[in-house]
C-alpha cells in the first residue's frame, strides 16, 4: 500500500496505452439497469434500478449500495482469514496471528461477556464514593487523566501535520466533539430531530441504570451531559465551517497558549496527554471560540457535572464490549433510532470489524497476500500515471486559470505522492498485549496506540510513508499535508475495478475514483495547500476570485437539491466532494479517451464505449437508504447522497449529453451556461 513512487508528469507520457479490448468484457452488468427509465430523466435509476430491485434493504442495513456490497465481500474474506487463525492453539504471544485470533476469541465469546462485562465496567469507572462530598473532583484529579487518553474530552488533543509546515508534526487542539454527533441534533426544532434528541436522553437513563447506576444518577447524569453538549455545540463550527483551512488554523506559543485560554490548566492537560511540557514550543488551535467556551464550562460547571459527562462518554463509548444488553441499549438508539436500522448485525460481522479496528494493519498484511495480485497493482499504477498526464492536460485547457497558476498547479501534481495497495513498511504491532477480556483489550489497544503516538510524533518529522487506511480498506484518500493520493488494495475490486474488463469500465469506475482524489488536491480545500504541503497563498488573486464564482454554481446547485419534504442538501458541506466528482469525471474521461484513440472500444450489448463509462461511474453509487439515515448523512457527512453523485453531476458533463443524446425535452438537462465549468 505504501509505494514510494514520486511520479512525475513527463515519466508518465509513455504509458498512455489501452488494455487489449479485444480479450476483455464490457464490465456492465445489465441486470443493473432499468430501461423503464428514460436516462436523461433519471440517469440514477436507468442505470442502477435494477441493481435497487435486486438488492432491496434488509433489516441489518439503514443503507445498502455498491460500497456496502464489496464491504460485504472483504467482510467474508477477512473473517476466513480469522476463523483459520481462531482455531489454532500455541501462538506464540505477541504475533500477528496470536493478536488476531485473540482479539476476535474475545469479541465472541459472549458467556464470557455477559458475567463480567459489567464488573469490568465498573472498576474502570471507579466510582466508589460516587456522590459523596469532593468524590467528584477526586475522581477528576486520579481516575480521569487515564480514561482521557482513550475517551472524548470537552476538547481534542492530538498529534499531526503542521498545516504551515508540513514536513514536521506539531500538538493541536480542535474543538470537541458530541454524543449525537453534529451539532444540528441539539440546535434544530424540526420533529424529527426533536424525536431523536429525546430517545437520546432516554438512552443515557436506560444505558446508566443498567451499569449501575441509581435511577435517580441516571437522571442528573442526563441533564448535565444534555446541558454540557448542548454549550459545545453551541460554541462549535458547523461541519461546513470546518471545512474552511485558513479559518481553523491559529498557531501559539506555550506563552501565548497559556495568556489566550486561562482558564483551562495546560500543563496539566499535556502532562495527562503523555507529553513532557517543558519540550512543547507551539500549539495549534483549531477553533479559539470554542476553546473559550469550555473556558467557562470548567468555571461555570460543578465538578459533579464534568464527572458526570465524562462517565457517560466512557460509557457510551464502551457500550459494544460491556455485555450484551449494553450493546442492545446502544443499538436501539444509535442503529434504529438515528439511522433506521431494524436489526442488528450478526456478531461475527461486528467481531471482525473489531479486528479491523483494532488490528488493522496486522490483518490487512495477511488479506494482500491472499487476495491482492501484482498484476493489480501493475494496472492501477498505469491507470494513476494516465489519470496525472489528463490532469496536467485540463490544466492548460482552462481559460479562466493564468499561466503562473497552471505552471504551480502542474508542479503540484507531478509531485503527488502515490500508494497502490499496501504499505512497503509495517508497523510493529508486537507490544499489544491482548488476552481473553474484551474490554481490556480495547484499553491496551487504545493506550498503546495513543503512546505510539506520542512516540513517532512529538517533535518528530513527518512520517510521509504513514499510511491512514488499512490495506482492506474499501475508500480512498488524498492527504494535502503530504500531498498524496492513497488506493487500498480493499477498493480494487468489482464494481470500482475489474482486471477482466476494458478501459471505458475501468476509467469509469476506479479512474474517476483516482480523478477524484486528484482533484481533491484542487477542490476548495486543497487548492489551499502547496506541492510541498503547506497551507499558503500560492494561486495568483485573479485566479481565486474566478475559481470561487465557478464553484459557486456547484454549491448553488446542490443547495437547491431536496432530498426529503422540507430537506435539502448541504451544498456548502459536500462543495469539496462535489467538485471532485465532477473533476474525477472530466479527468477520467479524457484520460479514457486518450488510451483508447488508436484503437476505440467496441459498441458491446448495444452501448458505445462512452456510454458504458458514464454507466460505470453511476453502478458504484447504486443504493437503497432508509429516510432516516438520510436526514443523519445530510446533517453530517460531507459526501452528497448516492443519488444525487449521479443525477447531480451528469447534468454538467457535455460528453454525458453526448453520449446518450440529451436534449433539451430531457428534464435534466442543464443549459451550457449554467453547467459546473471548471474542470
Amino acid at each position: 500500500m505504501k509505494f514510494k513512487n514520486l511520479i512525475t508528469i513527463a515519466a508518465t507520457s509513455a504509458a498512455l496505452v489501452a488494455c487489449n479490448s479485444s480479450q476483455q468484457k464490457s464490465g456492465i452488468n445489465l441486470d443493473n439497469l432499468d430501461t423503464s427509465y428514460k436516462a436523461g430523466n433519471d440517469f440514477y435509476m436507468y442505470a442502477t434500478g435494477g441493481w435497487q430491485k435486486a438488492n432491496p434493504l434488509t433489516a441489518e442495513y439503514s443503507r445498502y449500495g455498491s460500497f456496502d456490497a464489496v464491504r460485504e465481500n472483504t467482510l467474508k474474506q477477512l473473517q476466513g482469514i480469522i476463523d483459520s487463525l481462531s482455531t489454532l492453539n500455541n501462538l506464540k504471544e505477541g504475533t500477528i496471528e496470536q493478536q488476531i485470533a485473540g482479539l476476535y476469541n474475545s469479541m465472541m465469546d459472549s458467556t464470557a461477556l455477559n458475567q463480567n462485562g459489567l464488573g469490568e465496567m465498573s472498576a474502570l469507572l471507579s466510582c466508589d464514593g460516587y456522590g459523596t462530598p469532593g468524590a467528584a473532583q477526586k475522581w477528576l484529579d486520579e481516575v480521569w487523566p487515564r480514561l482521557s487518553k482513550f475517551t472524548d474530552n470537552l476538547f481534542h488533543v492530538y498529534l499531526g501535520a503542521d498545516e504551515k509546515d508540513s514536513k514536521n508534526n506539531c500538538l493541536s487542539i480542535y474543538q470537541g466533539s458530541l454524543g449525537m454527533g453534529g451539532r444540528e441534533y441539539y440546535l434544530d426544532d424540526d420533529t424529527a430531530t426533536t424525536k431523536i434528541r429525546e430517545a437520546y436522553k432516554q438512552y443515557i437513563i436506560d444505558l446508566c441504570k443498567h451499569v449501575g447506576f441509581f435511577e435517580e444518577d441516571a437522571l442528573r447524569i442526563k441533564d448535565d451531559v444534555m446541558r454540557l453538549e448542548t454549550r459545545i455545540a453551541k460554541a462549535n463550527k458547523t461541519m461546513a465551517q470546518a471545512r474552511i483551512p485558513e479559518e481553523n488554523y491559529f498557531k501559539f506559543s506555550w506563552e501565548e497558549l497559556l495568556k489566550t485560554f486561562p482558564g483551562i490548566n495546560w500543563t496539566n492537560t499535556f502532562i495527562n496527554f503523555g507529553v513532557p511540557v517543558g519540550e512543547i514550543k507551539e500549539v495549534v488551535v483549531g477553533q479559539p471560540d470554542a476553546i473559550h467556551e469550555v473556558e467557562k464550562i470548567l468555571k461555570e460547571e460543578t465538578p459533579e457535572a464534568l464527572q458526570n459527562l465524562y462517565l457517560w462518554r466512557v460509557i457510551d463509548d464502551n457500550a459494544d464490549l460491556i455485555d450484551d444488553a449494553s450493546h442492545a441499549l446502544k443499538f436501539a438508539f444509535r442503529g434504529t433510532v438515528m439511522s433506521g436500522k431494524a436489526e442488528d448485525r450478526p456478531r461475527w460481522k461486528r467481531a471482525v470489524d473489531f479486528v479491523n479496528w483494532g488490528l488493522g494493519e496486522a490483518l490487512g498484511q495477511i488479506y494482500v497476500q491472499r487476495y491482492f495480485t501484482a498484476a493489480a497493482k501493475e494496472r492501477m499504477e498505469t491507470l494513476v500515471r494516465n489519470l496525472q498526464v489528463a490532469l496536467a492536460e485540463r490544466i492548460d485547457a482552462q481559460d479562466w486559470m493564468t499561466d503562473a497558476t497552471k505552471t504551480v498547479a502542474k508542479e503540484k501534481l507531478s509531485t503527488f505522492y502515490v500508494k497502490v495497495g499496501y504499505p512497503n513498511k509495517w508497523t510493529d504491532l508486537s507490544g499489544i498485549k491482548i488476552g481473553k477480556s474484551l474490554l481490556q483489550n480495547r484499553i491496551a489497544i487504545s493506550e498503546w496506540e495513543h503512546q505510539h503516538q506520542i512516540d513517532t510524533k512529538f517533535n518528530k518529522p513527518v512520517d510521509r510513508d504513514e499510511w491512514h487506511m488499512d490495506p482492506q480498506t474499501v475508500n480512498a484518500y488524498y492527504n494535502p499535508t503530504t500531498n498524496e493520493i492513497c488506493f487500498p488494495a480493499g477498493i480494487l475490486q468489482p464494481p470500482f475495478f475489474d482486471m477482466e474488463a476494458d478501459d471505458a469500465f475501468n476509467y469509469g469506475a476506479i479512474g474517476v475514483v483516482i480523478g477524484h482524489e486528484m482533484t481533491h488536491g484542487f477542490d476548495d480545500q486543497g487548492s489551499k495547500f502547496d506541492k510541498n504541503g503547506n497551507l499558503c497563498q500560492w494561486w495568483t488573486e485573479e485566479d481565486t476570485k474566478r475559481f470561487n464564482e465557478r464553484i459557486e454554481v456547484m454549491r448553488q446547485y446542490h443547495d437547491s437539491i431536496e432530498v426529503l419534504p422540507g430537506l435539502h442538501a448541504n451544498g456548502s458541506l459536500t462543495l469539496g466532494e462535489n467538485l471532485a466528482d465532477h473533476g474525477g469525471l472530466m479527468v477520467s474521461y479524457l484520460a479514457y479517451k486518450n488510451a483508447t484513440k488508436d484503437a476505440p472500444l467496441p459498441v458491446i450489448d448495444a452501448f458505445t464505449a462512452d456510454q458504458r463509462f458514464f454507466l460505470a461511474y453511476a453502478n458504484l453509487w447504486g443504493q437503497n437508504i432508509r429516510e432516516e439515515q438520510i436526514r443523519l448523512q445530510v446533517k453530517g457527512d460531507p459526501h452528497q447522497l448516492g443519488k444525487w453523485r449521479v443525477n447531480g453531476q451528469m447534468p454538467h458533463l457535455d460528453a454525458w449529453y453526448e453520449a446518450f443524446g440529451i436534449t433539451e425535452k430531457d428534464s435534466m438537462f442543464i443549459p451550457k451556461s449554467q453547467r459546473v465549468n471548471v474542470w
